[in-house]
């Protein structure tokens, strides 16, 4: 603990030496639990602005000493970052980012770097994770080890390696900003990236000081980490709640400038923060899958939480009752209107949202998958002769309480939680619930109590994760076997309308 706060107070040294200006408001502390974190000095309010950091002060692929390898080796973004920050490394006490640099973590715990996948199984980060690791083994194959020439072969074996630069992709991963579009890009933001997040709690917001009356337009990307950071009673500027706030002159002048140098980032408070509590950022509306993918965290109770469910797993549902001809017929019909679910990489997917309801694309799915032949053969013959299926949606709902007269228009639960569709949801979270292995969900509850989320923190956090999705997919079956009901005479509630591609 010594040691971390040894080198909170040399960097919170290195921020004054550098420009960086950081209210005496806040206060970088250090605990053996939490890591490093931001907590108020005093009553922080709307508006103030807390920190004002150049850009030049920035780890970026143009302000490191790595810039003319990284230009002619024509990498940027997130790969000429992951190098940008391995070569200031290899450069020790030397690099001009030292005293930030030894302040952040070796690398951020989050999963790319973890080695126990059986933790994941089951959890939407499974098999990302996987194809993550072969994709960076690709970029450091393709980009990274034709440095080596130039690197030195001791160095590039100490500083370059994989295993180094998946350490960097980690800090890149969870502490990177957008700083600009043109000019630096991503990069690392000294003082901005200790700030913990919190779901849709955001308190201060990161934002260039040239586009203070237009931050909507100009805000950036925050991005972070969980492990913040920490300092002693030590204050970087002479302000108590706010640091300045630039003149007409300042926004004009930074605002020609053409190497986007000149113009700062500012932190400005966007909620009111009482003495002693902490001082979050948010990295955007993400659920836990996203949080502890990214981040390496999950937080309890994430109302951004989602469920997958494949649409291989449709297919392989399908299966069981029906024909290979049938399943395609059925799928190509469904694409054919317009329809699709979400696309990631080589997989579609549809989102099961945290209350468990299924998207109106998948009902629609499992609709036509169960149709009877006669009116699949309408609209098949429809689509075939005009290119239009208005008006053959009415034929096949005609014994519904509802007509739709196309079939952009809303769909109910009353036309699409028939009592076949109903047990296919059923037995698709019968499906989705297996991929989690044996142990039940209560086991899994069970363990959390048992875990402890200082020690174990990777079976914390992938407990969590389990967690929350399996307790989407009960709430997932409870849509299921409710929407019956429905069907029964009780009142449908408005739906979402369907989107086409």
């Amino acid at each position: 603990m010594e040691m971390a706060a040894r080198r909170v107070r040399a960097f919170k040294r290195w921020m004054k030496r550098e420009g960086i200006q950081c209210s005496d408001a806040l206060d970088l502390t250090v605990s053996a639990t939490q890591g490093l974190s931001v907590t108020a000095l005093a009553d922080l309010h709307v508006g103030d602005a807390v920190a004002r950091i150049p850009k030049a002060t920035c780890l970026t692929v143009i302000t490191t000493a790595a810039r003319d390898m990284i230009d002619a080796a024509g990498l940027d973004g997130s790969l000429g970052l992951a190098v940008a920050i391995m070569h200031e490394r290899s450069l020790g006490e030397q690099s001009h980012w030292a005293p930030y640099l030894a302040v952040l973590p070796e690398q951020e715990p989050i999963p790319l770097v973890w080695t126990a996948e059986e933790l994941l199984r089951g959890t939407e980060l499974h098999d990302t994770v996987k194809e993550d690791r072969g994709v960076m083994l690709e970029d450091w194959k393709e980009s990274i080890e034709p440095l080596q020439d130039q690197i030195g072969s001791t160095q590039f074996e100490s500083f370059f390696g994989f295993e180094e630069y998946l350490a960097a992709r980690t800090l890149v991963a969870s502490r990177s900003f957008q700083i600009d579009d043109h000019y630096h890009g991503v990069g690392m933001v000294p003082l901005a990236d200790i700030f913990n997040h919190k779901t849709a709690a955001e308190d201060v917001h990161l934002n260039t000081s040239a586009s203070t009356e237009n931050s909507e337009s100009d805000t950036t990307e925050n991005s972070g980490s969980e492990e913040g950071n920490e300092s002693a009673n030590e204050s970087t500027t002479s302000t108590t709640s706010s640091v300045g706030a630039s003149t007409n002159d300042d926004v004009a002048s930074s605002a020609t400038d053409d190497d986007g140098d000149d113009d700062d980032l500012e932190m400005v408070m966007v909620k009111d923060v009482k003495v002693g509590a902490e001082v979050f950022n948010t990295y955007g509306l993400l659920g836990n899958a996203a949080l502890l993918h990214r981040y390496g965290f999950t937080e309890p109770d994430n109302p951004f939480d989602i469920v997958n469910i494949d649409l291989e797993l449709v297919l392989q549902w399908s299966a069981s009752l029906f024909s290979g001809q049938h399943r395609r017929a059925r799928l190509s019909l469904w694409r054919r209107l317009g329809y699709s679910g979400c696309a990631s990489h080589n997989s579609e997917y549809f989102e099961i949202s945290f209350n468990g309801e299924p998207p109106n694309e998948l009902l629609l799915l499992l609709y036509i998958m169960l149709l009877q032949q006669d009116a699949y053969d309408k609209i098949d013959l429809a689509l075939a002769t005009t290119g239009n299926s208005n008006g053959h949606m009415d034929g096949i709902l005609s014994d519904k309480t509802e007509k739709l007269s196309d079939i952009t228009a809303e769909f109910s639960e009353a036309v699409l939680l028939t009592n076949t569709i109903c047990n296919a949801l059923l037995s698709l979270a019968d499906m989705r619930e297996s991929l989690y292995g044996k142990n039940s969900i209560q086991d899994d509850i069970e363990a959390l109590k048992r875990c402890c989320s200082i020690k174990e923190k990777k079976l914390y956090h992938s407990l969590m994760l389990r967690i929350s999705e399996r307790r989407i997919i009960q709430k997932f079956r409870t849509f299921a076997t409710s929407g019956s009901q429905v069907t029964t005479g009780e009142q449908a509630s408005p739906r979402k309308k369907l989107k086409r591609k």
